[in-house]
C-alpha cells in the first residue's frame, strides 16, 4: 500500500473513520511533487505487479474443486488472513483466485492477466489506466472483494446511476458467492434505503450521491461537536443521533472513470441547501429578468463566455439605478446589481437544451460531462429561479446553503483511495498533487485495432451536418453501425433533423431519452444502426457488435465537435474497437462549434472560414480548433486550482471549529 497519513475522525464520541487532511507549505508541496514524478518512474510495486498472475495461479490450486459452501469457507479464511497481514501481495493473490473462480461460476467470465494486474494496482492505492473495453468493471471486483474480505467497507463510485445500477446488479452474484453483500445508492432513494445500502460490504453509487450523503452526515455530526451534545442527542434520539448517519465512514473507495469524477467535475462545488423564507421573491426574480432584458450588450454589460461571467459597465449601472424601483431590495446598489447580473447570466450564459432541459414544467440541469439530467439539483443564489422565470415555468422556492465542500476534499478523506479510467496519463501530475494517486498504465489484453479514417473542418455547422449525413449513409450502406457523438442535446436534435430529412433511420440518446439508454446501447452495434448520442454513450458503455459487423469493419464513430478535454474525445473514440474488435473513427468539425466560438479568436476564425476550401488550410483549421481545446483545458485546470485554494481558505477561516463543511 502507498503510505498515507491516516486517522479516525471522532465527532463528539462518534467514530466516523476518515482521513485527516494535512496542510502543506510550499516546500512540502514541492518535495511531494518531486516524489510523484520519481514514483511514476521507479514505482517499486511494478515488480509485484508483474508477478501477480503467477501468485494467483499458485493460490488457485484446489479452488476449482470447492463447492459453493467450500468457496465461502475459503473466502472467510482468506479474510482472516487479510485482517492479520493487511492487503499484502500473497493474501491478496489468494483472494484474487477466489474472486476469479466466483466470476467464472456466476458470470462465465474469467479475469485476464492484465485484469489481475489492474486489481493489484487498485488494491495498492493507485490509479489503473486501462484502455477502453479492457473490462474495468470486472477488474474492480478483485480489489473490492479483497478489501471487503479484509473487513473494509468498500465504495465503488462511478459517473451515473445507470452504470452504478448495472454494475451492482451484474457483479452481485460474484460477491454473493464469496459471502459478501452488495448495495447500491441511486438518486431518489430514501434515507433508510441508503443506510441499508451503505451497511453492505460493497456499495455501488455515483460520485454525487455518495459525496452528498457524506455532507448530510457532516450536518448530522455538527450537532455532536461536544460530548454534552452527543449525550443529549443519544438520549433524545434527535436528528443528530449516530443512528441517523448514512455512511459508516470513508474506508476504501474505487473510483471508476476517475478522470471524469475527480478532475472534470471537480470544478463544481458540492452544496447542500434547504428551503428558505422566499416570500415575495418570485416578484424580485421576475423584475430582475425584466430589467436584464432591457440592458444592451456591449453598452450596459459585457459577457465573457469562456469564464462564464457577466459584468455591468458604469453606464449599465447608471441605467439600472434609473429604472429599478426605489423600494425594498432595489434601494441598495450592490444588491440591485447582483440581482440583475444573475438575470443577465440566466439570459446570456445558460442555454436551453445545452445547459438545461425544460420538462414537466421544470428546469432540469444537464451534466455537461455525462449528458444526463440532475433530477434534484438546482443553481444557487437565485439563478435557478431566474432561469425558470426566463422559460415561463413554475418558479420554485429559493434554497439556502446548509453545507458545502469539494470533490477534492471529499475523496482525499478516504483512508484508502484508488481509481481506474481509460484516459489519465495527461492528468498524472494533477492526480498526484491533489489526491496522492499515482497513475499506472496497463497493457491491453489484445492488440488495439482502432484507426483514424479522416478529419474534416467546415466553415459552417450546416455544411458539417450535411457531410456527417453523407458519411453515415456511406458507412451504413457497407453494413457497419455508426455512433455519432455530439456535445449537447440541441446539437443531437439538429443532427437528427438532418438525418430524418435525408431518410436515414436513426436513434437519439440524450438527456431526453435517458430512460431508453440500455435499449439503445444494446442495439447500437447492429449492422446498419445509426445512434446519435451525447456524452451519455461516452463512458462505461460497451457496444456489442452484431452478426456480420466484425467482417464489415466494426463500429464506426464520428465526433462532430471537440469537447473541453481531449480525454473526453478519446472516451468517445473508445466506444469502437474494444477487446480486439475492429473499428474506426473520424472527426467532422466546424469553425462555428462551441469551443471555437468561446475560446477562439474572431479574426483567424473568420479568415479560416472564408479560405477553408483551400487544401493547404485544412490542416491549419484543424490546428486552430485543437488550440481552442487546449485553452479550455488550461482554463478549467486553473478553475479547479482556484476552487481548491478557496476551499482551503474557507477551512482556515473556520479552523476554530471542528465542523468545517
Amino acid at each position: 500500500m502507498s503510505e498515507r497519513s491516516l486517522s479516525l475522525g471522532a465527532h463528539g464520541g462518534v467514530a466516523y473513520p476518515e482521513r485527516e487532511l494535512p496542510r502543506e507549505n510550499w516546500y512540502e508541496q514541492g518535495v511531494r511533487a518531486f516524489q510523484g514524478r520519481l514514483g511514476r518512474t521507479l514505482w517499486s510495486g511494478g515488480r509485484a505487479l508483474g508477478r501477480i498472475p503467477a501468485l494467483v495461479e499458485a493460490a488457485a490450486e484446489g479452488v476449482a474443486a470447492l463447492d459453493g459452501a467450500g468457496l465461502r469457507a475459503r473466502a472467510a479464511a482468506v479474510g482472516q488472513r487479510l485482517r492479520r497481514e493487511g492487503l499484502q501481495a500473497e493474501p491478496a493473490a489468494a483472494a484474487f483466485a477466489l474472486v476469479r473462480e466466483a466470476a467464472q461460476r456466476t458470470l462465465g467470465l474469467r479475469h485476464y492477466d492484465v485484469q489481475l494486474m489492474g486489481g493489484w494496482v487498485l488494491l495498492s492505492g493507485r490509479l489503473a489506466e486501462m484502455e477502453t473495453g479492457e473490462g474495468k468493471t470486472l477488474t474492480a471486483t478483485l480489489a473490492a472483494a479483497t478489501a471487503a474480505l479484509g473487513g473494509l467497507p468498500v465504495h465503488v463510485i462511478t459517473v451515473n446511476d445507470y452504470l452504478a445500477e448495472r454494475d451492482a446488479e451484474t457483479m452481485a452474484p460474484v460477491f454473493e458467492a464469496l459471502g459478501l453483500t452488495t448495495g447500491r445508492v441511486l438518486q431518489g432513494m430514501d434515507p433508510e434505503a441508503r443506510r441499508a445500502a451503505y451497511a453492505c460490504d460493497i456499495t455501488y453509487g455515483t460520485n454525487k450521491e455518495v459525496a452528498f450523503d457524506y455532507l448530510k452526515d457532516r450536518i448530522a455530526l455538527g450537532g455532536l461537536r461536544s460530548r454534552l451534545r452527543a449525550r443529549v442527542g443519544r438520549i433524545s434520539g434527535g436528528a443528530a443521533a449516530p443512528s441517523r448517519l448514512l455512511l459508516r465512514g470513508l474506508y476504501f473507495a474505487i473510483v471508476d472513470e476517475a478522470d471524469s469524477v475527480m478532475v472534470d467535475e471537480a470544478r463544481t462545488p458540492l452544496i447542500i441547501s434547504g428551503p428558505s423564507n422566499s416570500d415575495g421573491r418570485e416578484q424580485v426574480y421576475s423584475l430582475a429578468v425584466e430589467l436584464a432584458r432591457g440592458l444592451e450588450v456591449g453598452r450596459d454589460f459585457r459577457v465573457t463566455p469562456r469564464e462564464r461571467e457577466v459584468e455591468l459597465t458604469a453606464p449599465g449601472k447608471q441605467r439600472l439605478a434609473e429604472r429599478a424601483p426605489a423600494e425594498g431590495v432595489w434601494t441598495g446598489p450592490r444588491r440591485r446589481e447582483e440581482l440583475v447580473t444573475q438575470g443577465l447570466s440566466a439570459l446570456h450564459l445558460y442555454r436551453r437544451d445545452e445547459h438545461y432541459l425544460v420538462r414537466d414544467d421544470k428546469v432540469q440541469i444537464i451534466d455537461e460531462y455525462t449528458g444526463r439530467v440532475f433530477g434534484d439539483r438546482s443553481w444557487e443564489q437565485g439563478l435557478h429561479q431566474m432561469i425558470e422565470t426566463k422559460e415561463g415555468v413554475t418558479v420554485t422556492g429559493q434554497r439556502e446553503p446548509l453545507a458545502r465542500g469539494t470533490y477534492q476534499r471529499f475523496f482525499r478523506r478516504y483512508l484508502h483511495l484508488a481509481g481506474m479510467t481509460g484516459t489519465a496519463s495527461e492528468l498524472a501530475s494533477e492526480l498526484w498533487s491533489v489526491y496522492d494517486l499515482e497513475v499506472v498504465r496497463l497493457p491491453t489484453h489484445r492488440p488495439v485495432r482502432r484507426h483514424l479514417v479522416g478529419r474534416r473542418v467546415f466553415p459552417t455547422t450546416a455544411r458539417k451536418w450535411q457531410y456527417v449525413a453523407r458519411r453515415v449513409h456511406q458507412e451504413t450502406a457497407a453494413g457497419r453501425p455508426v455512433l455519432v457523438g455530439t456535445r449537447s442535446v440541441a446539437a443531437s436534435d439538429d443532427l437528427a433533423a438532418v438525418l430524418a430529412a435525408a431518410g436515414i433511420p436513426h436513434r437519439v440518446l440524450n438527456a431526453r431519452q435517458d430512460e431508453e439508454e440500455a435499449a439503445v446501447v444494446a442495439e447500437a452495434g447492429w449492422s446498419g444502426r445509426v445512434t446519435v448520442a451525447t456524452n451519455m454513450a461516452g463512458r462505461g458503455t460497451d457496444i456489442k457488435l452484431g452478426e456480420g459487423v466484425e467482417e464489415a469493419g466494426g463500429l464506426h464513430v464520428i465526433a462532430t465537435e471537440f469537447h473541453d478535454s481531449r480525454r473526453i474525445d478519446r472516451q468517445l473514440f473508445g466506444r469502437c474497437a474494444r477487446q480486439g474488435d475492429p473499428g474506426s473513427y473520424e472527426l467532422i468539425l466546424s469553425l462555428e462549434d462551441e469551443l471555437a466560438r468561446t475560446f477562439g479568436s474572431g479574426a483567424p476564425r473568420w479568415l479560416l472560414g472564408r479560405l477553408a476550401w483551400l487544401p493547404g488550410l485544412r490542416h491549419a483549421a484543424f490546428g486552430y480548433l485543437r488550440r481552442t481545446q487546449r485553452r479550455a483545458e488550461r482554463l478549467h485546470s486553473g478553475m479547479r486550482q482556484d476552487l481548491l485554494k478557496s476551499d482551503e481558505r474557507l477551512e482556515d477561516s473556520l479552523s476554530f471549529s471542528r465542523h468545517r463543511e
